[in-house]
């Protein structure tokens, strides 16, 4: 485990020993800032994403240097303003999770894994956040927010029973939205569809089922089954735009078996 150990040390400091060449001699990486640098996090972050939903362990290693090398990026940044350094980021997240674990650090006892989460929340409030909610980035993906917020607020008891009676809320929900469309309110129709899809988000999370990987699933298999009724199109010499909606559907049940079998 020390040779292991060491060897982490040393890949670890070379990477900075890189940022520190990369930052100093070339000219690309000496212009970035946190603000340019930003957008291609978010962007490095989405395609980790991509390989732990692919279980691509190859790309997920790839991805994960990518990703920290973005963090070591933006440690130098910061540390050539004089605000912190690589270290600092380290030790600070060392001790929150020493913080955030008296059942592992301290002598609080535990019982499962709610007992966990509900005291991680309550720790952060003494550190100061003023809302369970206060830690809920504004910019996530709707859904993800979604999630995060019923997670959160989980914490503090404010939760359903059953996942039965979240049910009910979702046909509650179902039949507003009808209610609006009839009416021909758009804007209560917007609303109320928000609300169903809400709902929905805890309903899967009573059935643990995380909606955001549950839908790009979804999105993937789409993708894969799109592409292949426009290639059997393709290989038998059909113009996939001119077929109509029963022969494109007839295309779709052939993947769709042959995805089955």
């Amino acid at each position: 485990m020390d040779a292991v150990n060491t060897n982490e040390k040393k890949s670890f400091y070379r990477l900075v020993q890189i940022m520190d060449d990369l930052r100093e001699k070339c000219p690309w990486d000496r212009k970035q800032t946190i603000h340019t640098l930003r957008t291609l996090t978010i962007e490095e972050m989405y395609e980790l994403g991509d390989a732990i939903l692919q279980e691509d362990w190859t790309d997920l290693k790839k991805e994960l240097g990518d990703l920290m090398l973005h963090l070591v990026f933006y440690a130098k940044i910061a540390s050539e303003e004089g605000r912190f350094d690589i270290g600092d980021v380290i030790e600070a997240v060392c001790e929150k999770l020493i913080f955030r674990h008296p059942h592992v650090y301290g002598d609080v006892n535990v019982e499962n894994e709610e007992e966990v989460k509900r005291n991680w929340e309550q720790l952060k409030l003494k550190e100061g956040n003023k809302s369970v909610l206060a830690g809920v980035p504004k910019g996530l993906p709707a859904m993800v927010k979604a999630l995060r917020m019923q997670e959160k607020s989980k914490q503090v008891g404010f939760e359903w029973d059953t996942a039965a009676q979240v049910w009910e809320k979702v046909k509650e929900e179902e039949n507003e939205f009808k209610e609006a469309l009839a009416a021909g309110d758009k804007d209560a129709a917007e609303a109320e569809f928000g609300d169903l899809l809400f709902a929905l988000v805890n309903y899967a999370r009573f059935k643990n089922i995380d909606p955001e990987t549950a839908l790009e699933k979804t999105n993937q298999k789409f993708l894969r089954r799109f592409k292949g009724m426009e290639e059997i199109a393709a290989s038998e010499g059909n113009d996939f735009s001119a077929m109509s909606l029963m022969e494109k559907d007839a295309l779709w049940n052939r993947i769709k078996l042959t995805e089955n079998k």
